[in-house]
């Protein structure tokens, strides 16, 4: 999907493909600088990291396992609600590993502190978080992430697999979605 076929539902492009596919390389370069020697198992948070597991992932020269978890505190809304459900949970066993969370974006912090405290009651051997995006004005908690791609506004985005309503998740980019498509107004 391109931009063009998207009439007026975004705002703005944020982050272009290209410059996504530069901040991938930089991460990984820096995690496999990290984890050199060490197997690494990315826990990729569904639905929204899809894009930038992949990417990454193909981009670490670093022996990598994958395994996936789903969690939610959003409902059809824009705004975490910080009610965190598991939807589906991790098919591997983490004891002992070197785990990175791979995220999408951090926004309120609510849903990935509650993953840190979850995943570290399994006890790996060390776990880390590496997100594309982090929206620091909208931080409820505070959370050290080792690898943040970039710092956004607190807009509302999508695109890179993140969505509206499971929608806009396989554009290339990263845009700012137009209030009127979820009901916001301009700032």
């Amino acid at each position: 999907m391109l931009e063009k076929d998207l009439g007026d539902d975004l705002k703005s492009v944020l982050i272009t493909k290209e410059e996504i596919d530069a901040k991938l390389a930089e991460l990984a370069a820096a995690i496999d600088e990290e984890y050199a020697g060490r197997d690494v198992l990315l826990v990729g948070v569904l639905k929204g990291a899809v894009m930038v597991m992949a990417d990454l992932a193909r981009a670490l020269s670093s022996h990598v396992t994958m395994d996936w978890m789903a969690v939610s505190s959003y409902g059809a809304g824009t705004q975490s609600s910080g009610v965190v459900r598991i939807l589906k949970d991790l098919d591997t066993d983490i004891k002992g590993k070197h785990v990175l969370i791979v995220e999408d974006i951090i926004d309120s912090g609510l849903t990935l502190s509650w993953l840190l405290s979850n995943l570290g009651s399994r006890e790996p051997a060390s776990l880390e978080v590496v997100t594309l995006l982090r929206k620091p004005d909208a931080a409820k908690v505070d959370i050290e992430v080792k690898w943040v791609g970039f710092d956004i506004p607190n807009e509302f985005v999508v695109g890179y697999g993140l969505d509206f309503s499971e929608r806009y998740r396989n554009l290339p980019f990263v845009g700012t979605l137009a209030p009127h498509i979820y009901g916001g107004t301009e700032d």
